[in-house]
Protein backbone atom coordinates (compact mmCIF):
# COMPACT_ATOMS: atom_id res chain seq x y z
CA UNK A 1 0.00 0.00 0.00
CA UNK A 2 1.03 3.95 -0.37
CA UNK A 3 -0.78 5.26 2.58
CA UNK A 4 1.17 8.60 3.23
CA UNK A 5 2.59 8.79 -0.66
CA UNK A 6 1.08 10.95 -3.09
CA UNK A 7 2.26 11.04 -6.91
CA UNK A 8 2.70 13.53 -9.58
CA UNK A 9 2.17 12.43 -13.06
CA UNK A 10 4.12 14.98 -15.56
CA UNK A 11 4.33 15.69 -19.02
CA UNK A 12 6.94 17.71 -20.55
CA UNK A 13 7.91 18.59 -23.92
CA UNK A 14 11.56 17.27 -25.07
CA UNK A 15 12.22 20.46 -26.41
CA UNK A 16 12.85 21.46 -22.70
CA UNK A 17 17.07 20.29 -23.18
CA UNK A 18 18.65 21.14 -26.28
CA UNK A 19 19.18 18.13 -27.35
CA UNK A 20 15.78 17.83 -27.53
CA UNK A 21 15.92 14.02 -27.13
CA UNK A 22 13.69 11.94 -24.60
CA UNK A 23 16.36 10.92 -22.15
CA UNK A 24 17.84 13.94 -21.69
CA UNK A 25 14.37 15.31 -20.78
CA UNK A 26 13.50 12.69 -18.40
CA UNK A 27 16.77 13.69 -16.58
CA UNK A 28 16.07 17.01 -16.83
CA UNK A 29 12.42 16.51 -14.78
CA UNK A 30 14.59 14.43 -12.65
CA UNK A 31 16.88 17.40 -11.62
CA UNK A 32 14.08 19.77 -11.26
CA UNK A 33 12.46 17.04 -8.85
CA UNK A 34 15.20 16.51 -6.75
CA UNK A 35 15.95 13.23 -4.87
CA UNK A 36 15.19 15.51 -1.40
CA UNK A 37 11.97 15.79 -2.84
CA UNK A 38 10.29 12.55 -4.62
CA UNK A 39 11.66 10.30 -6.93
CA UNK A 40 10.73 10.10 -10.84
CA UNK A 41 10.96 7.75 -13.05
CA UNK A 42 9.60 7.02 -16.54
CA UNK A 43 5.74 6.14 -17.36
CA UNK A 44 5.46 4.91 -20.57
CA UNK A 45 2.53 6.65 -22.67
CA UNK A 46 1.76 5.25 -26.06
CA UNK A 47 0.55 7.27 -29.07
CA UNK A 48 -3.05 7.08 -29.87
CA UNK A 49 -5.20 8.15 -32.25
CA UNK A 50 -5.65 11.89 -32.48
CA UNK A 51 -9.01 13.29 -34.10
CA UNK A 52 -9.95 16.78 -34.26
CA UNK A 53 -9.15 19.91 -31.93
CA UNK A 54 -12.72 20.19 -30.97
CA UNK A 55 -13.00 16.23 -30.33
CA UNK A 56 -9.85 16.47 -27.83
CA UNK A 57 -11.44 19.52 -25.99
CA UNK A 58 -14.12 16.99 -25.17
CA UNK A 59 -12.54 14.44 -24.57
CA UNK A 60 -10.68 16.36 -22.24
CA UNK A 61 -13.46 17.40 -19.76
CA UNK A 62 -14.87 13.34 -20.35
CA UNK A 63 -11.67 12.03 -18.73
CA UNK A 64 -11.66 14.81 -15.93
CA UNK A 65 -14.95 13.18 -15.04
CA UNK A 66 -14.09 9.70 -15.38
CA UNK A 67 -11.40 9.89 -13.65
CA UNK A 68 -13.42 11.55 -10.78
CA UNK A 69 -15.45 8.76 -11.12
CA UNK A 70 -12.68 5.97 -10.88
CA UNK A 71 -11.68 7.86 -7.84
CA UNK A 72 -14.65 7.24 -6.59
CA UNK A 73 -14.98 3.57 -6.87
CA UNK A 74 -11.89 3.05 -5.68
CA UNK A 75 -12.37 4.89 -2.41
CA UNK A 76 -16.13 2.99 -2.47
CA UNK A 77 -14.56 -0.60 -2.88
CA UNK A 78 -11.66 0.28 -0.18
CA UNK A 79 -14.72 0.83 2.40
CA UNK A 80 -16.42 -2.01 1.44
CA UNK A 81 -13.27 -4.18 2.46
CA UNK A 82 -12.78 -2.14 5.57
CA UNK A 83 -16.64 -3.40 6.73
CA UNK A 84 -16.17 -6.60 5.62
CA UNK A 85 -12.61 -7.06 7.54
CA UNK A 86 -13.91 -5.03 10.57
CA UNK A 87 -11.37 -2.09 9.83
CA UNK A 88 -8.28 -4.45 10.34
CA UNK A 89 -5.61 -2.51 8.47
CA UNK A 90 -2.89 -4.92 7.77
CA UNK A 91 -5.64 -7.75 6.71
CA UNK A 92 -6.74 -4.38 4.27
CA UNK A 93 -3.55 -3.66 3.23
CA UNK A 94 -3.20 -7.26 2.27
CA UNK A 95 -6.24 -7.11 -0.12
CA UNK A 96 -5.04 -3.80 -2.09
CA UNK A 97 -2.66 -5.14 -4.71
CA UNK A 98 -2.67 -4.75 -8.65
CA UNK A 99 -1.97 -7.49 -10.72
CA UNK A 100 -0.91 -9.28 -7.68
CA UNK A 101 1.68 -6.23 -6.92
CA UNK A 102 2.19 -3.54 -4.29
CA UNK A 103 0.37 -0.46 -5.91
CA UNK A 104 3.94 1.18 -5.49
CA UNK A 105 5.17 -1.40 -7.38
CA UNK A 106 2.54 -1.33 -10.50
CA UNK A 107 2.92 2.27 -11.02
CA UNK A 108 6.35 2.39 -11.26
CA UNK A 109 6.52 -0.44 -13.45
CA UNK A 110 3.37 0.86 -15.60
CA UNK A 111 2.62 -0.58 -18.89
CA UNK A 112 -0.26 0.15 -20.68
CA UNK A 113 -2.33 -2.97 -21.54
CA UNK A 114 -2.41 -3.51 -24.81
CA UNK A 115 -4.64 -6.54 -24.88
CA UNK A 116 -7.47 -5.28 -23.09
CA UNK A 117 -7.42 -1.37 -24.50
CA UNK A 118 -5.79 -1.60 -27.80
CA UNK A 119 -3.70 1.28 -28.70
CA UNK A 120 -5.26 1.84 -32.01
CA UNK A 121 -8.02 2.12 -31.43
CA UNK A 122 -9.74 5.86 -31.44
CA UNK A 123 -9.79 7.49 -28.13
CA UNK A 124 -13.80 7.85 -27.85
CA UNK A 125 -13.81 3.82 -27.66
CA UNK A 126 -11.26 3.73 -25.25
CA UNK A 127 -12.90 6.42 -23.23
CA UNK A 128 -16.20 4.50 -23.44
CA UNK A 129 -14.87 1.16 -22.70
CA UNK A 130 -12.95 2.43 -19.62
CA UNK A 131 -16.20 4.35 -18.74
CA UNK A 132 -17.99 0.60 -18.88
CA UNK A 133 -15.73 -1.11 -17.42
CA UNK A 134 -15.71 1.33 -14.16
CA UNK A 135 -19.35 1.22 -13.98
CA UNK A 136 -20.06 -2.32 -13.97
CA UNK A 137 -17.12 -3.01 -10.98
CA UNK A 138 -18.68 -0.38 -9.00
CA UNK A 139 -21.82 -2.32 -10.18
CA UNK A 140 -20.73 -5.46 -9.19
CA UNK A 141 -19.02 -4.73 -5.87
CA UNK A 142 -22.64 -2.67 -4.82
CA UNK A 143 -24.93 -6.03 -5.30
CA UNK A 144 -22.59 -8.18 -3.68
CA UNK A 145 -22.15 -6.10 -0.60
CA UNK A 146 -25.81 -5.24 -0.36
CA UNK A 147 -26.21 -9.23 -0.80
CA UNK A 148 -23.20 -9.45 2.02
CA UNK A 149 -25.16 -7.20 4.41
CA UNK A 150 -28.66 -8.89 3.83
CA UNK A 151 -27.22 -12.04 5.18
CA UNK A 152 -25.09 -10.36 7.93
CA UNK A 153 -28.22 -8.66 9.11
CA UNK A 154 -30.65 -11.68 9.09
CA UNK A 155 -27.93 -13.75 10.94
CA UNK A 156 -28.04 -11.07 13.74
CA UNK A 157 -31.41 -10.58 14.00
CA UNK A 158 -31.86 -14.75 14.74
CA UNK A 159 -28.81 -14.33 16.89
CA UNK A 160 -30.09 -11.79 18.70
CA UNK A 161 -33.33 -13.89 19.08
CA UNK A 162 -31.06 -16.76 21.06
CA UNK A 163 -28.92 -14.55 23.04
CA UNK A 164 -31.15 -11.34 23.82
CA UNK A 165 -33.00 -10.43 26.96
CA UNK A 166 -36.75 -12.08 27.83
CA UNK A 167 -38.25 -8.86 25.63
CA UNK A 168 -36.98 -9.68 22.39
CA UNK A 169 -35.23 -13.38 22.18
CA UNK A 170 -36.95 -16.45 21.00
CA UNK A 171 -39.21 -17.96 23.61
CA UNK A 172 -39.07 -21.30 21.80
CA UNK A 173 -36.68 -22.80 24.19
CA UNK A 174 -38.00 -21.01 27.28
CA UNK A 175 -41.45 -21.81 27.65
CA UNK A 176 -42.72 -25.02 28.82
CA UNK A 177 -45.94 -25.27 26.34
CA UNK A 178 -47.69 -27.24 28.96
CA UNK A 179 -48.12 -23.64 30.62
CA UNK A 180 -49.77 -22.64 27.39
CA UNK A 181 -53.62 -22.93 27.36
CA UNK A 182 -53.91 -23.94 23.29
CA UNK A 183 -57.09 -24.83 21.47
CA UNK A 184 -59.67 -23.47 23.45
CA UNK A 185 -62.53 -21.27 22.34
CA UNK A 186 -62.74 -18.77 24.84
CA UNK A 187 -59.53 -18.57 26.77
CA UNK A 188 -55.70 -17.38 26.03
CA UNK A 189 -52.45 -17.20 27.84
CA UNK A 190 -50.61 -14.16 27.06
CA UNK A 191 -46.85 -14.24 27.91
CA UNK A 192 -45.60 -10.74 29.47
CA UNK A 193 -42.03 -10.10 29.92
CA UNK A 194 -41.98 -7.49 32.71
CA UNK A 195 -38.83 -5.43 34.22
CA UNK A 196 -37.25 -6.62 37.13
CA UNK A 197 -37.79 -3.14 38.59
CA UNK A 198 -41.78 -3.32 38.05
CA UNK A 199 -42.53 -6.87 38.84
CA UNK A 200 -43.88 -6.37 42.49
CA UNK A 201 -46.65 -3.64 41.06
CA UNK A 202 -47.19 -6.12 38.04
CA UNK A 203 -48.54 -8.65 40.37
CA UNK A 204 -50.57 -5.93 42.42
CA UNK A 205 -52.32 -4.73 39.03
CA UNK A 206 -52.44 -6.68 36.26
CA UNK A 207 -55.92 -8.49 37.45
CA UNK A 208 -57.32 -5.63 37.38
CA UNK A 209 -56.55 -3.79 33.95
CA UNK A 210 -59.65 -5.38 32.23
CA UNK A 211 -62.37 -7.71 32.73
CA UNK A 212 -62.09 -11.24 32.26
CA UNK A 213 -58.59 -11.73 33.51
CA UNK A 214 -58.85 -15.30 35.09
CA UNK A 215 -58.02 -14.36 38.46
CA UNK A 216 -54.31 -15.74 40.15
CA UNK A 217 -53.56 -16.70 36.88
CA UNK A 218 -49.70 -15.27 36.56
CA UNK A 219 -47.38 -17.85 36.77
CA UNK A 220 -43.87 -17.04 36.23
CA UNK A 221 -41.84 -18.66 33.47
CA UNK A 222 -38.33 -17.15 33.42
CA UNK A 223 -36.65 -14.35 34.47
CA UNK A 224 -33.01 -13.00 33.57
CA UNK A 225 -30.61 -9.83 34.64
CA UNK A 226 -33.86 -7.18 32.96
CA UNK A 227 -36.75 -9.18 32.84
CA UNK A 228 -39.27 -11.85 34.40
CA UNK A 229 -41.84 -14.04 31.71
CA UNK A 230 -45.06 -14.34 32.91
CA UNK A 231 -47.80 -16.40 31.75
CA UNK A 232 -51.59 -14.65 32.42
CA UNK A 233 -54.67 -16.52 31.14
CA UNK A 234 -57.66 -14.23 29.76
CA UNK A 235 -60.91 -14.76 28.09
CA UNK A 236 -60.28 -14.05 24.53
CA UNK A 237 -62.59 -11.42 24.00
CA UNK A 238 -60.87 -8.86 26.15
CA UNK A 239 -56.96 -9.63 25.02
CA UNK A 240 -56.22 -6.94 22.54
CA UNK A 241 -57.39 -4.59 25.61
CA UNK A 242 -55.28 -6.55 27.96
CA UNK A 243 -52.06 -6.43 25.27
CA UNK A 244 -52.82 -2.92 24.77
CA UNK A 245 -53.08 -2.30 28.83
CA UNK A 246 -49.53 -4.16 29.41
CA UNK A 247 -47.99 -1.77 26.65
CA UNK A 248 -49.03 1.13 28.57
CA UNK A 249 -47.70 -0.01 31.76
CA UNK A 250 -44.27 -0.48 30.17
CA UNK A 251 -45.21 -4.76 29.87
CA UNK A 252 -44.24 -6.14 26.71
CA UNK A 253 -46.02 -8.91 25.41
CA UNK A 254 -44.95 -11.40 23.79
CA UNK A 255 -45.86 -13.49 20.67
CA UNK A 256 -45.71 -17.02 21.02
CA UNK A 257 -47.70 -19.78 18.90
CA UNK A 258 -46.07 -23.19 19.60
CA UNK A 259 -45.03 -25.72 17.26
CA UNK A 260 -43.99 -29.13 16.98
CA UNK A 261 -40.58 -29.30 16.77
CA UNK A 262 -39.66 -25.72 17.35
CA UNK A 263 -36.27 -25.68 18.81
CA UNK A 264 -34.54 -28.30 16.58
CA UNK A 265 -35.88 -25.70 13.26
CA UNK A 266 -34.78 -22.72 14.71
CA UNK A 267 -31.80 -23.99 15.61
CA UNK A 268 -31.43 -25.18 11.72
CA UNK A 269 -32.10 -22.16 10.49
CA UNK A 270 -29.55 -20.56 12.56
CA UNK A 271 -26.80 -22.56 11.38
CA UNK A 272 -28.00 -22.34 7.37
CA UNK A 273 -27.54 -18.41 7.82
CA UNK A 274 -24.35 -18.97 9.69
CA UNK A 275 -22.83 -21.07 6.78
CA UNK A 276 -24.80 -19.08 4.22
CA UNK A 277 -22.87 -15.26 5.73
CA UNK A 278 -19.34 -17.18 5.76
CA UNK A 279 -20.31 -18.21 1.84
CA UNK A 280 -21.05 -14.77 1.16
CA UNK A 281 -18.44 -13.01 2.93
CA UNK A 282 -15.51 -15.17 1.31
CA UNK A 283 -17.45 -14.36 -2.28
CA UNK A 284 -17.20 -10.42 -1.21
CA UNK A 285 -13.98 -10.32 -0.05
CA UNK A 286 -12.35 -12.14 -3.16
CA UNK A 287 -14.58 -10.01 -5.28
CA UNK A 288 -13.33 -6.91 -3.23
CA UNK A 289 -9.87 -7.73 -3.32
CA UNK A 290 -10.07 -8.00 -7.36
CA UNK A 291 -12.31 -5.11 -7.65
CA UNK A 292 -9.77 -3.21 -6.02
CA UNK A 293 -7.28 -3.84 -8.90
CA UNK A 294 -9.10 -3.67 -11.72
CA UNK A 295 -10.70 -0.70 -10.20
CA UNK A 296 -7.47 1.36 -9.32
CA UNK A 297 -5.55 -0.68 -13.25
CA UNK A 298 -8.93 1.45 -14.98
CA UNK A 299 -8.00 4.88 -13.06
CA UNK A 300 -4.35 4.78 -14.10
CA UNK A 301 -5.36 4.10 -17.45
CA UNK A 302 -7.61 7.38 -17.66
CA UNK A 303 -4.78 9.11 -15.76
CA UNK A 304 -2.63 8.08 -18.89
CA UNK A 305 -5.16 9.22 -20.94
CA UNK A 306 -5.70 12.65 -19.70
CA UNK A 307 -1.61 12.94 -19.75
CA UNK A 308 -1.46 12.32 -23.40
CA UNK A 309 -4.99 14.43 -24.42
CA UNK A 310 -3.61 17.02 -22.12
CA UNK A 311 -0.16 17.15 -23.88
CA UNK A 312 -1.41 17.35 -27.74
CA UNK A 313 -3.43 20.35 -26.63
CA UNK A 314 -0.83 22.08 -24.65
CA UNK A 315 2.62 21.38 -26.96
CA UNK A 316 0.90 20.89 -29.72
CA UNK A 317 2.01 18.33 -32.97
CA UNK A 318 4.13 16.92 -33.83
CA UNK A 319 4.45 15.00 -30.63
CA UNK A 320 7.62 14.77 -28.90
CA UNK A 321 7.02 14.95 -25.02
CA UNK A 322 8.69 12.80 -21.73
CA UNK A 323 6.38 11.62 -18.53
CA UNK A 324 7.32 11.13 -15.52
CA UNK A 325 5.61 9.61 -12.43
CA UNK A 326 7.24 11.55 -9.20
CA UNK A 327 6.81 10.08 -5.86
CA UNK A 328 6.46 12.15 -2.68
CA UNK A 329 4.59 12.80 0.35
CA UNK A 330 1.67 14.87 1.03
CA UNK A 331 4.11 17.41 2.82
CA UNK A 332 6.85 17.19 0.26
CA UNK A 333 4.23 17.98 -2.90
CA UNK A 334 4.25 21.92 -2.56
CA UNK A 335 7.99 21.90 -3.09
CA UNK A 336 8.05 19.23 -5.86
CA UNK A 337 5.36 21.65 -7.56
CA UNK A 338 7.33 24.63 -6.76
CA UNK A 339 10.33 23.39 -7.98
CA UNK A 340 8.67 22.28 -11.12
CA UNK A 341 7.20 25.51 -11.48
CA UNK A 342 10.95 27.50 -11.03
CA UNK A 343 11.85 25.11 -13.99
CA UNK A 344 9.29 25.75 -16.47
CA UNK A 345 7.19 28.20 -15.97
CA UNK A 346 8.39 29.74 -19.26
CA UNK A 347 6.21 26.97 -21.14
CA UNK A 348 3.03 29.03 -20.04
CA UNK A 349 4.37 32.11 -22.51
CA UNK A 350 3.06 35.19 -20.67
CA UNK A 351 0.73 33.03 -18.11
CA UNK A 352 3.74 33.07 -15.82
CA UNK A 353 5.63 36.11 -14.73
CA UNK A 354 8.22 36.80 -11.43
CA UNK A 355 7.78 39.11 -8.90
CA UNK A 356 10.76 41.80 -8.00
CA UNK A 357 12.03 38.30 -5.96
CA UNK A 358 12.28 36.44 -8.90
CA UNK A 359 9.74 34.24 -7.74
CA UNK A 360 7.19 32.57 -10.63
CA UNK A 361 3.69 33.81 -10.53
CA UNK A 362 0.62 33.54 -12.63
CA UNK A 363 -1.06 36.33 -14.32
CA UNK A 364 -4.52 35.55 -14.31
CA UNK A 365 -5.40 37.36 -17.58
CA UNK A 366 -2.87 36.08 -19.97
CA UNK A 367 -3.81 32.68 -18.60
CA UNK A 368 -7.07 32.68 -19.37
CA UNK A 369 -6.38 33.38 -22.82
CA UNK A 370 -3.85 30.99 -23.36
CA UNK A 371 -6.06 27.98 -21.41
CA UNK A 372 -8.95 29.31 -23.92
CA UNK A 373 -6.45 28.88 -27.19
CA UNK A 374 -5.30 25.53 -25.75
CA UNK A 375 -9.19 24.34 -25.30
CA UNK A 376 -9.19 24.46 -21.71
CA UNK A 377 -12.01 25.63 -20.20
CA UNK A 378 -11.13 24.86 -16.32
CA UNK A 379 -10.77 26.82 -13.90
CA UNK A 380 -7.19 28.26 -13.35
CA UNK A 381 -6.93 28.05 -10.24
CA UNK A 382 -5.03 24.31 -10.66
CA UNK A 383 -3.48 25.51 -14.20
CA UNK A 384 0.08 25.25 -14.44
CA UNK A 385 2.72 25.40 -16.96
CA UNK A 386 3.28 22.37 -17.75
CA UNK A 387 1.05 18.83 -17.64
CA UNK A 388 0.48 17.05 -14.75
CA UNK A 389 -1.85 15.72 -12.22
CA UNK A 390 -1.68 14.82 -8.84
CA UNK A 391 -3.28 11.71 -7.30
CA UNK A 392 -3.38 9.55 -4.22
CA UNK A 393 -4.25 5.89 -3.93
CA UNK A 394 -5.28 4.94 -0.61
Amino acid sequence: MSKGVKYLLVSLPTNITLANEHDEALTALRSAVTTDNGTTVPFKIPEFKIGTLDALVNQADELAKLESGCEGVVSKVGDSLRTILEGDDEKIAQQKTVNDKPVDQYLRSFNWNKVKYRADKPLGELIDMLQKEITSIDNDVKNKYNQYNQVKTSLTVLQRKQTGNLSNKSLTTVVDPSLVIRDSEYLETHLIAVPNTITKDFIKSYETLCQFIVPRSAIQIDSDDEFTLYAVTTFKKTSQEFIHKCREHKWTPRDFKYKEGGREEEQKEVEKVAKDEKKVWGEALRLGRTAWGEAVMAWVHVLALRVFVETVLRYGLPLSFVCGLVRTTPKLMKRVRTSLDNSYSYLAGNAFGRDKKGRVKKDDSAMSADMQAAGNTADGADYSAYVCYEFEIN
